[in-house]
């Protein structure tokens, strides 16, 4: 088995909406084929979201390219998934989650030593517009100290 530890794809648009307070690692209940895509590298969480459903978590939105030698038991590319925590977290969440404001996002999916896919799910505020905007003028302002510290 080659070494698959370098796959890490990340939802950029998370850390640019929402101010992430507390981060968790989850499994994922996936297909044969699903895995297999995921370790080369066809995944993608920009629009993946996390839901609530009878007490269990699912991540919503989040697209598994279908595998190319996959044959009639191919996957569907944008199905729900159950993500696995321990009751304590997921309680902990949902709790979270029905205050208002609060969302549950996907940060990262990896795979770890033991060749399992993992996602990294934050528990997220939203962000408003000039808290963007902040962020923007300090990433700015970040980038000109280090250019001239470079000269």
């Amino acid at each position: 088995m080659s070494n698959n530890n370098n796959i890490r794809i990340k939802n950029k648009r998370a850390n640019r909406e929402y101010f992430l307070l507390d981060r968790y690692v989850a499994g994922i209940v996936l297909t044969g084929t699903e895995i297999k895509s995921i370790r080369n590298g066809k995944a993608n969480l920009a629009d993946a979201y996390c839901i609530f459903d009878n007490g269990e978590l699912f991540i919503r939105g989040m697209h598994i390219a279908e595998y190319n030698y996959g044959s009639y038991n191919n996957h569907l590319t944008k199905r729900d998934r159950k993500l696995l925590l321990t009751k304590r977290e997921l309680k902990k969440l949902n709790n979270k989650v029905k205050e208002k404001g609060f969302t549950i996002v996907p940060t990262l999916l990896f795979i770890n030593e033991h060749g399992l896919a993992k996602l990294e799910v934050a528990l997220a505020r939203g962000k408003h517009y000039y808290d963007k905007r902040e962020d923007l003028k300090k990433r700015d302002t970040q980038r000109e100290i280090n250019r001239h510290m470079k000269r």
